[in-house]
């Protein structure tokens, strides 16, 4: 088969509807109102979009919101987010191997790096493992170092 040209392009079908010809007679089913119902300030035009009718309107009566709010950043704007691991977690590697961030990201141990890799001392770890990260917590570091394994801060 061969590529489409310009002059071949076409929708798929269902893809594109006819415009609805309101206004063009009974047999349309938009005649006579064309689907603006009977009277009033809507079927005859010109009322701006929001208009309550005199009422005030909702974006009026609203209070207005000032600069950063506390619950759309509760620790704040520019805070950095790490990808944490727990040291459980490397149990599954081999024994004595150099654990860095690029490894986990590879293994799918963690999903994406951020702003660096933080490893938690939750869980047990049997083996001495040399792991590279940004921050260690003490625990982790005092576990690793037991085991005669090293942590290395990147």
């Amino acid at each position: 088969m061969t590529s489409p040209s310009l002059h071949t392009l076409a929708s798929p079908l269902g893809a594109r509807h006819r415009p609805k010809r309101k206004g063009c007679g009974i047999g349309s089913g938009h005649g006579k109102t064309a689907g603006r119902g009977h009277k009033g300030q809507k079927a005859r035009g010109k009322v701006r979009p929001g208009f309550e009718g005199g009422q005030t309107p909702l974006q009026r009566r609203m209070r207005k919101l000032r600069g950063i709010s506390k619950t759309a950043y509760p620790q704040g704007r520019f805070r950095k987010h790490y990808a944490a691991i727990n040291l459980g977690q490397l149990e599954r590697l081999e024994a004595n191997s150099e654990v860095t961030p690029q490894l986990l990201l590879e293994r799918g141990l963690i999903r994406k790096l951020g702003a660096g890799l933080r490893i938690l001392g939750g869980g047990e770890l049997t083996k001495p493992l040399r792991v590279k990260a940004h921050h260690f917590s003490a625990s982790a570091r005092r576990k690793l170092e037991a085991l005669g394994g090293a942590a290395e801060v990147v």
